[in-house]
């Protein structure tokens, strides 16, 4: 079986195009409607993905946790949310790409984490909240196949000893989904009902 990390900057593109699709079809006035994540309309899942991935480039180039913190809500949208995410995933990328990148440790804010590893948090927090914001659209919600699988069979490798319970959403209650993406989903906290 191949490693978790294997491929990981691909998979991060890949996951930031999903995001960016839904992206760039939010309507005109669609910027305030509410996510699945309660405390996020539209615009500010945005914000927290485009912010996020500025976020991660910081950490490739030495900054702490505590500035990673600090800089979470930051606007980074301006007046162009689809442009200032695009440049932000491709910013991210090319940290991660640069040498030794995916090697180096990072003083992510759940702990020490290598570049790969790092990314790879990235990456499954890309994934789910494309679902949010697909939701959020009234869109067709169905995740990249592969992507689901990949967060999902390396769960407990991308997440292990992290303190993820600070950040998702305890699991809805009732019987487990049938579906790979709707177990995943439920895992991240939400509800694909």
């Amino acid at each position: 079986m191949a490693d978790t990390f294997d491929d990981v900057l691909d998979r991060f593109r890949r996951a930031a195009k999903g995001f960016e699709h839904h992206l760039r079809a939010v309507p005109p006035g669609g910027w305030g409607a509410p996510t699945p994540c309660p405390e996020w309309d539209v615009r500010q899942l945005a914000n927290h993905m485009t912010r996020g991935n500025l976020n991660y480039v910081g950490l490739v180039h030495g900054a702490t946790r505590e500035e990673f913190l600090a800089q979470r809500d930051a606007d980074a949208l301006g007046d162009d949310p689809v442009t200032a995410f695009t440049a932000s995933a491709e910013a991210c990328t090319a940290a991660f790409a640069g040498s030794g990148a995916l090697d180096r440790v990072v003083d992510y804010p759940m702990g020490a984490l290598t570049g790969r590893r790092a990314l790879a948090v990235r990456t499954a927090d890309s994934v789910v909240h494309t679902w949010d914001l697909a939701r959020a659209l009234g869109a067709g919600d169905t995740l990249d196949a592969d992507l689901v699988a990949w967060v999902d069979d390396g769960y407990d490798d991308i997440f292990a000893g992290l303190a993820v319970d600070r950040f998702f959403a305890d699991p809805p209650a009732g019987a487990p989904p049938a579906s790979r993406q709707d177990r995943l989903l439920t895992r991240f906290g939400r509800d694909p009902r």
